[in-house]
């Protein structure tokens, strides 16, 4: 997998946990708070859009995780 696939991976893995986590009529249900992670998951997806910066990214390609030779995985 690429940088880019993890990238979209563990944001899709972080909002579901953090619904599971922060709905109410859910079976783990923790408290509301935990809704604020899938705020700060959305605004940070928002904001590597514009500005193309993303601390996991970065962590990743550090760890050797190869980037994508092209845009949408071709």
């Amino acid at each position: 997998m690429t940088v880019q696939r993890y990238i979209h991976v563990f944001a899709g893995l972080f909002v579901m946990v953090s619904l599971a986590l922060g709905v109410e009529g859910s079976p783990v249900f923790v408290s509301k708070w935990a809704l604020a992670f899938t705020a700060f998951v959305g605004a940070n997806l928002f904001q590597y859009g514009w500005t193309n910066f993303c601390p996991m990214g970065i962590l990743l390609k550090k760890l050797g995780v190869p980037e994508s030779k092209s845009c949408c995985g071709k």
